[in-house]
């Protein structure tokens, strides 16, 4: 079968769902190679009288265990169905592409077994399918990257082994992987989420990272109501103006949107003094006007999305006023240690005590500020401060969140003063105050700055990005210099475990863009 003739087919199911035969047609699986979808496709092609399809494409998104294929294959020689099966393969896509940067293991139980004691037994198993996953990513990519990992937590050097024997099968099968001086150079960055407790915690005021915090997206599609008439409005890198506008502070974006669509009613009163000059016989258009006509007739397109996206804006405004915007000056004095005026906060509680009482502040919101003020305190001690728990009235079901978080394994010693020390830019604002800690380490991993003690590899390598000359070709027609460095450079992968907040995938395209020495994919 070719690409076409999968274009052209308009079934798609899920395996675990009870399907109707379709025995004139060839079926295409897409699996993981788990027990369940084994069975399920097992249970397919020993259907009734084998007429549930005409012929079957197995393809496993990862290196399928040598019990679960032999499985697969017993059942066929048994049945004599090898005509029916007609391909079985690994392909190796066994993460989501999430953005252009962005990939995503999918896997949320690899948060929980990594981290929660209860579930000890899961930990090995679930350390080796994201280990094959990230290895899968990186042979999909090319590369064989050097392993780097953060050494305060014991667990990241036994992942940080896994991953390395699985890129080393990779690199088994295929010597080319890797190749070449630029990819010579490339890191694989593993980091548990210990390294920064405070990023996930913050309300972000950047337009991607407050629209998924306080609206209810799902699947990258935010839906509206407009006059009685549902509408969508899809949040991903197809949609230009989403894309220019995800990482800019929301106030930023609601000025852009005003502007764009003051220009888009200009462009629509245009249109109508053009048109009204056709009709009227008057002498036909300039090359120039003619252009401007092209130009004016797309604005309808825009204009709807520009007020899709001012909706979006204009309720996560409303959003933010209604529950968030006094605990968000908060927040910031909490994880900088100093108000917005560069003055010590010596009294964390104090800042915290009043909104902890207050009944429109959410169970929620208040945990995420007793986090602050305990990570503020230099960590979380172990004689457990319970009175603050029942002081800001948290409902016991939600009570193990916070005494859960001691399992992350957070420093205790303050990192405030191993960090870069960041002059405020002309963009600054006091809502917006703390940097994700992740931003300095990927810096200081392109620079070749990156501790050695605290981020040490797991096999020195002799050369490292920031040894990178410049090497980049210039390339005829290429417009975007950004796109033709990223094309020749070496790569920082980095994984953070159970996945990055939309403020650090943030920081992973400010950096790119800053250092044009390297890609920086995120997970």
């Amino acid at each position: 079968m070719n690409v076409k003739s999968l274009v052209r087919q308009t079934i798609e199911d899920l395996l675990d769902r009870s399907r109707e035969p379709h025995p004139s047609l060839e079926a295409v699986y897409l699996l993981s190679p788990t027990n369940d979808s084994v069975e399920s496709l097992i249970s397919d092609i020993t259907y009734p009288w084998r007429k549930k399809y005409k012929a079957a494409h197995v393809f496993f998104t990862r290196a399928c265990p040598d019990e679960l294929f032999n499985k697969i294959v017993e059942v066929v020689k048994c049945l004599k169905l090898s005509n029916f099966l007609e391909t079985l393969k690994e392909i190796n896509i066994d993460c989501i592409p999430y953005e252009s940067q962005v990939f995503s293991l999918d896997f949320p139980d690899g948060f929980q077994c990594y981290y929660n004691r209860n579930k000890a037994s899961q930990r090995t198993a679930a350390m080796e399918r994201m280990a094959e996953q990230i290895a899968t990513l990186c042979s999909t990519l090319g590369e064989y990257p050097a392993v780097r990992y953060r050494a305060d937590d014991e667990r990241n050097i036994e992942f940080a082994q896994m991953v390395q024997h699985k890129l080393d099968r990779y690199k088994a099968d295929d010597p080319a992987i890797g190749d070449g001086h630029e990819k010579s150079l490339s890191q694989l960055l593993i980091i548990d989420r210990g390294v920064d407790g405070v990023s996930p915690l913050l309300h972000e005021l950047t337009l991607q990272a407050m629209a998924y915090d306080l609206l209810p997206i799902e699947n990258n599609v935010y839906k509206y109501l407009d006059s009685g008439v549902e509408k969508h409005f899809i949040l991903d890198e197809h949609n230009e103006l989403w894309k220019k506008h995800r990482h800019l502070h929301i106030a930023v974006v609601s000025k852009n949107i005003r502007k764009n669509i003051d220009a888009v009613a200009e462009y629509a009163s245009r249109l109508k003094e053009l048109a009204d000059g056709l009709s009227s016989g008057e002498p036909s258009l300039t090359p120039d006007e003619y252009s401007d006509m092209m130009k004016l007739m797309q604005s309808p397109k825009e204009a709807s999305r520009l007020g899709s996206l001012h909706v979006l804006v204009q309720n996560c405004i409303k959003k933010c006023h209604s529950e968030v915007r006094r605990l968000i000056d908060v927040e910031q004095d909490l994880a900088m240690n100093v108000d917005a005026k560069g003055v010590k906060v010596k009294n964390p509680f104090l800042l915290v005590e009043t909104l902890l009482l207050e009944d429109n502040v959410s169970p929620m919101n208040k945990i995420r500020m007793i986090l602050l003020y305990l990570l503020s305190k230099n960590g979380i001690s172990r004689e457990f401060p319970t009175k603050l728990i029942q002081h800001a009235g948290i409902p016991d079901p939600e009570r193990p969140i916070i005494t859960n978080m001691t399992n992350l394994g957070f420093c205790l010693i303050n990192e405030g003063d191993r960090r870069k020390q960041r002059c405020p830019n002309s963009d600054e604002r006091t809502t917006r105050r703390w940097t994700p800690i992740i931003k300095d380490i990927m810096e200081d991993a392109i620079d070749d700055k990156l501790d050695r003690e605290h981020f040490p590899y797991l096999v020195e390598r002799s050369a490292s990005i920031g040894d990178r000359k410049n090497t980049t070709s210039v390339r005829v027609g290429c417009k975007d210099r950004s796109q033709q460095i990223k094309k020749n450079a070496p790569r920082l992968i980095v994984f953070i475990v159970g996945g990055a907040t939309f403020s650090e995938i943030r920081c992973a395209y400010e950096v790119m863009k800053a250092r044009h020495t390297c890609e920086v994919i995120i997970d």
